[in-house]
């Protein structure tokens, strides 16, 4: 095996599994807020009520990311991804822990929810950063042709987070009600004492991406790079914020609001809606390995779309199943449903990463990832849980909701893929003129740039 082969795998493994354990601690809390926070840290309020406060907290994970990604993306394209990504790891998982062992409403009063907005907002802080670290160092030390897939690859921390959280929590919550919610709950926060050391020894042995060092021999370091997405590049900016909606907006909806949802006024037992959720898991798990594949073979853009307008087919049908109560139709449906998400969500890192210059990739693929979390996808179980109660539980207009979130990403879809065209296109013309003087060389790298845009 070459060096850089090696550099390869250890660079997918390490960002593969320390992704995975970012999205398992920051699942885990999406899990309690539906599930336990409402009578643990706001039990003097309408039931009703807590949930919204817990799903409140939920979101201010979110409000942060943004900051986050500012933060890391900076260090990032100065300085490497490699340390980065280890910070982010240590913050994530000493939140996570600490929440584990927070006191509770009753113990010490206010005093428990406002402890817990604090080490929430930590969270979102490390994982604004650690989600494109992990991307581009797995995607910019894979070849040419591998980039979709290792892309993809990376994009697996997300079901096995959530597998992770979820399953977790089905097992203690085999404990009685008197158990789970006096000790049993905590344990899946408390365990990721566990995973920060695993973690830990496998980004270490990650090495510094390639494309990133090239960068660096080719341009000084930039001062601000962060800032240069706002004046480079801001409709790729805002094309990709658009295009990753419903990417962090499905995970919240069905782990989050879903579960609150199902547990709740439709009367689902709590056990049987977490083992559909499980899964889920496995689903999105296998077909994003099978998506990684379709992209390298029919391109990014083609996956990309198809599967956003299945998604969309496939709305309608899903919360018949839901207000149906059938276990069976509702598992069938979920299923089609996270399978159109995954096909999509396993494209999507690769498809964004690359539509920012080397220089500032960090930071362009963080912010425009981690602003739609904080302004979309991390409302989305609040605005979900708003407009259910506020519509008189009308599941239509929370079937509408999701609707317009597929639609925002497909428009965002279909913009950054004609930008990314056109600037393939020009790059192609560019070097074609740079190396006219050498006909073969001119020919090799018009051809390098054609198949590109087609993996594109």
């Amino acid at each position: 095996m070459t060096q850089r082969s090696q550099n390869e795998r250890r660079a997918l493994l390490g960002a593969f599994i320390g992704n995975s354990l970012e999205w398992f601690d920051f699942f885990v809390f999406g899990t309690a807020a539906a599930l336990v926070f409402p009578r643990v840290f706001f039990p003097e309020v309408d039931p009703a009520v807590g949930l919204l406060a817990a799903f409140a907290t939920l979101w201010v994970g979110f409000l942060t990311r943004p900051l986050g990604g500012f933060i890391f993306g900076h260090f990032g394209d100065r300085f490497g991804r490699k340390n980065v990504l280890i910070v982010t790891l240590l913050i994530m998982g000493t939140s996570t822990v600490l929440i584990g062992a927070l006191p509770t409403f009753a113990q010490v009063g206010l005093l428990a929810p406002a402890l817990l907005v604090i080490l929430r907002a930590f969270q979102g802080l490390a994982v604004g950063g650690e989600w494109g670290g992990a991307v581009l160092i797995a995607t910019e030390n894979a070849g040419e042709k591998r980039k979709s897939l290792a892309g993809a690859w990376v994009q697996q921390g997300s079901p096995v987070g959530s597998l992770l959280a979820t399953g977790s929590f089905a097992l203690v919550g085999l404990l009685p009600d008197e158990q789970f919610f006096s000790w049993g709950w905590r344990v899946p926060f408390l365990a990721s004492v566990v995973l920060i050391v695993v973690g830990l020894i496998l980004r270490l042995r990650v090495p510094e991406s390639d494309e990133f060092l090239a960068s660096r021999e080719d341009h000084a370091p930039t001062k601000a790079p962060a800032l240069l997405v706002f004046t480079k590049a801001p409709l790729v900016l805002l094309l990709g914020i658009l295009v990753s909606v419903i990417s962090i907006a499905n995970a919240y909806f069905t782990n989050t609001f879903l579960l609150a949802w199902a547990t709740g006024p439709l009367g689902i037992e709590r056990q049987a809606i977490l083992n559909l959720l499980i899964g889920a898991a496995f689903v999105q798990f296998f077909v994003q390995w099978a998506a990684g594949h379709a992209a390298e073979r029919w391109g990014r853009d083609r996956v990309i779309l198809v599967s956003l307008g299945f998604t969309l087919l496939a709305v309608a049908p899903f919360f018949v199943a839901i207000t149906s109560g059938n276990l069976l139709l509702i598992a069938v449906s979920l299923y089609l449903v996270i399978a159109g998400i995954s096909a999509y969500f396993a494209v999507l890192a690769t498809f964004l990463a690359f539509a920012f210059p080397a220089q500032f990739r960090y930071s362009g693929l963080s912010l425009a990832y981690q602003i739609c979390s904080s302004l979309i996808g991390g409302s989305t179980a609040l605005l979900a849980q708003w407009i259910l109660t506020s519509s008189g539980n009308n599941p239509w207009a929370v079937a509408a909701y999701y609707a317009t979130l597929v639609m925002l990403s497909i428009i965002g879809a279909l913009g950054l893929a004609r930008v990314n065209r056109k600037r393939a296109m020009s790059e192609a013309a560019a070097t074609s003129g740079v190396a006219a003087t050498s006909g073969v060389a001119a020919t090799s790298e018009v051809a390098a740039a054609a198949e590109e845009d087609r993996r594109r």
